[in-house]
């Protein structure tokens, strides 16, 4: 919770002091940045391209004693492409505390930090050792600049704020026989506008390196409970290390994944490492309090305190827990390393409150509320989020400790009990997303987040009467999950089995969700396809006030009335997308043409998110607000149709080779598309155009676009 944090910041010196770079930002503009390899435990290689500065991180831990062992880090870095003297560039390795712990500097020459010595509560004492700088050879010497920072810590989320304030131009860079450089270089930090007064929340130890690149400078991290340490792990001894664990990384992953076999060259398999590496690198713990409103209470109050280990979508974008997403990060990750993926499950379905409701984004401390907007940080009671978990759970079952299990059902089961008490729908067997935007006349459809497909289009006007289509099918595969992990136990699997059998009823999800006019399954709603945002001139507020900006406001030219909702699209593909159509369902050939069909859902890169013959496809929603699941294409639901479609082939049932072939064309689609453009951008993206198959949204994505790997595998 209040951990010791180690940290780089570098500086590519230039007039007026450069961009200096520290969290991972949208807004710097890196052509590329991301983990290469990493086991998410022992080792990573991390490779950075800003400008003409090329930067490789690599970390090695080493267990030992009872503090969780060494680990060492090296940098390296070069200029490529670039003509005349190389910029100079400054890294900035820093320590800081944040409520606990202590440090004590060790200086050679008052300005060269040496060391540091320290304590914690979860790291015993430890030494950090700052090694001189040496060529890349990482024999020769390398002439340096040091600086050095000690100063009182505002919290983790202000580090930036603290170096880029202290930063003066006065330092001169002196290499014997070679000009002299001005260069910036922390030198007093008098402390940041607004928080005089406010205590410190821990100490801030910096050592700063200015070089003419390219040169490496390597960092280690002792414990003081290691006995009997066979050396330092720096300089020979880690290049060692991380050629034993590059080595057999390559061999895990070939064995876990198989790539290999199936004949993907080096350079797709090396595509493949990154995005699980990535993925494995963005991991993060955070402990803190959501923010929540329910509906008993009048105003928001804190949860209480709450600790979660984590995947995350986007390191630079969404650096925080959704709880749909990490469900398809773990179904990557159980396939790594099931005991983590293990871990991860557990910390989620800690974060449930008595009722069973678990927080859909988990936003938790002041470093991950320094990345949200503030009208993103209210969590609603009442509102959830599809429970993805379980597909991640389903696929762990059959080698989960039966123990693991024991503790965990009594939290399925309140978690299930509580999407059937506060989601359910107007008929039986019929559920409904609760949370919709309640103001619909500023929407051209009404958001429904609980859902993850954000703007989706649903029923134009939100009411009691809604049945949603995905609801229902995650119900369906939530009441066969609890059942499988009742029958492993021992527990009375019954009433989940008897809700499994129901939600799987074909004839009454035909009932309830096919519409026979659109030939798809649908929600159903008060619905009205006749709308369209207009621009409205807004009355002054005052006599001779200039009058505001128009608002687009929404148009409604045909009142709305029960039907089902014209929105065909990745909510129509549900009952397919879950596998709840029978093999021999007679309208298992209609979904199947529908997904083939170019007009439709079928593009050259993979399903799209809405038909383009849909009436708000690639329709904005508000004046800010641009499409987002109205026709780009997401890896997360085209890896639950390859999972459907390579299930649909392997099943008895006329559609059988029709299935086959949608399944092969798609594969080849999706990943060609995902590989072309991580080799073009050199990152993996949230979403892909539909029309050109570029990547869009934020950058890097290695969250669910990290898919890819097994359907490269396909491991389903």
């Amino acid at each position: 919770p209040s951990p010791v944090s180690p940290g780089l910041m570098w500086l590519q010196q230039g007039e007026g002091g450069g961009s200096l770079r520290h969290t991972c930002e949208q807004g710097d503009g890196l052509s590329r940045y991301g983990w290469l390899m990493h086991d998410g435990e022992n080792f990573g290689v991390q490779e950075i391209r800003d400008g003409g500065l090329f930067l490789k991180t690599e970390f090695v831990k080493r267990p030992g004693g009872e503090h969780g062992g060494d680990w060492s880090w090296r940098v390296t870095a070069r200029m490529e492409g670039t003509g005349g003297p190389a910029p100079l560039l400054s890294l900035f390795f820093y320590v800081a505390t944040d409520g606990q712990g202590t440090l004590e500097p060790h200086l050679e020459n008052k300005s060269r930090l040496a060391a540091v010595t320290g304590t914690s509560e979860e790291l015993g004492d430890f030494t950090l050792t700052f090694l001189r700088p040496t060529a890349e050879n990482g024999e020769d010497p390398k002439y340096a600049s040091y600086n050095y920072l000690d100063a009182a810590s505002p919290g983790l989320h202000r580090l930036t704020e603290v170096v880029r304030s202290s930063l003066s131009n006065r330092f001169v860079f002196a290499p014997p026989g070679k000009p002299r450089r001005r260069f910036f270089a922390v030198d007093t930090f008098r402390g940041l506008p607004g928080a005089v007064g406010e205590p410190p929340r821990g100490r801030l130890l910096l050592h700063q390196v200015t070089l003419e690149p390219s040169g490496t400078v390597e960092v280690t991290f002792e414990s003081g409970s290691v006995a009997d340490r066979p050396g330092r792990l720096a300089g020979g001894a880690l290049s060692a290390a991380l050629a034993q664990h590059m080595a057999a990384f390559e061999q895990r992953f070939e064995e876990t994944f198989g790539l290999g076999r199936k004949g993907f060259p080096a350079s797709q398999r090396r595509f493949a490492q990154a995005a699980l590496s990535d993925m494995l690198g963005g991991m993060g713990y955070f402990h803190g309090r959501s923010l929540v409103q329910s509906p008993l209470q009048e105003h928001p109050v804190p949860a209480p305190e709450a600790a979660l280990f984590t995947a995350v979508p986007s390191r630079s974008f969404f650096p925080r827990g959704f709880l749909w997403d990490e469900g398809f990060h773990q179904l990557l990750l159980a396939r790594w390393d099931p005991a983590l993926s293990c871990e991860v499950i557990a910390h989620w379905l800690d974060l449930m409150n008595a009722e069973g409701w678990i927080p859909r984004e988990q936003i938790l401390g002041e470093e991950a509320r320094a990345k949200v907007p503030p009208e993103f940080l209210l969590q609603h009671s009442e509102t959830a989020n599809p429970p993805t978990l379980l597909l991640a759970l389903q696929r762990l079952l059959p080698d989960a400790p039966l123990p693991y299990l024991r503790r965990l059902f009594p939290r399925l089961r309140a978690w299930y009990d509580w999407y059937n008490r506060t989601q359910a729908g107007p008929l039986p067997l019929t559920f409904r997303w609760r949370g919709r935007d309640p103001h619909p006349e500023r929407f051209l459809n009404p958001k429904t987040l609980a859902s993850g497909l954000d703007d989706y289009p649903r029923a134009s006007h939100p009411s009691p009467d809604e049945r949603h289509l995905d609801l229902r099918c995650w119900m369906a595969l939530a009441s066969r999950v609890l059942g499988e992990v009742a029958e492993r136990l021992g527990e009375p699997s019954g009433p989940y089995r008897e809700m499994e059998q129901a939600l799987s009823d074909n004839r009454l999800l035909e009932q309830l969700h096919w519409a026979q006019e659109l030939g798809a399954f649908a929600d159903y709603g008060n619905h009205s396809s006749a709308v369209a945002l207009r621009w409205q001139r807004v009355v002054p507020a005052a006599p001779g006030r200039p009058p505001p900006d128009p608002q687009l406001v929404r148009e409604v030219r045909e009142a709305p009335r029960p039907r089902f909702v014209g929105a065909l699209g990745y909510v129509s593909l549900f009952p397919l997308l879950l596998q709840l159509l029978r093999p021999d369902s007679p309208r298992l050939p209609t979904v199947l043409a529908t997904m083939r069909n170019e007009r439709q859902l079928w593009t050259p890169f993979g399903l799209r998110s809405l038909a383009r013959d849909s009436p708000l496809y690639m329709q904005r929603n508000t004046q800010h607000d641009p499409p987002y699941w109205r026709g780009p294409i997401w890896v997360n639901i085209n890896y639950l149709a390859l999972r459907a479609l390579h299930g649909y082939a392997g099943a008895d049932g006329p559609q059988r080779e029709q299935a086959a072939e949608l399944y092969r064309e798609l594969r080849h689609n999706l990943v060609a598309n995902l590989y072309r453009q991580y080799t073009e951008s050199g990152f993996l993206w949230e979403q892909y155009n539909d029309s050109t198959g570029r990547g869009q949204g934020c950058h890097p994505f290695a969250g669910w676009s990290a898919l890819v790997v097994l359907v490269m595998a396909e491991d389903y």
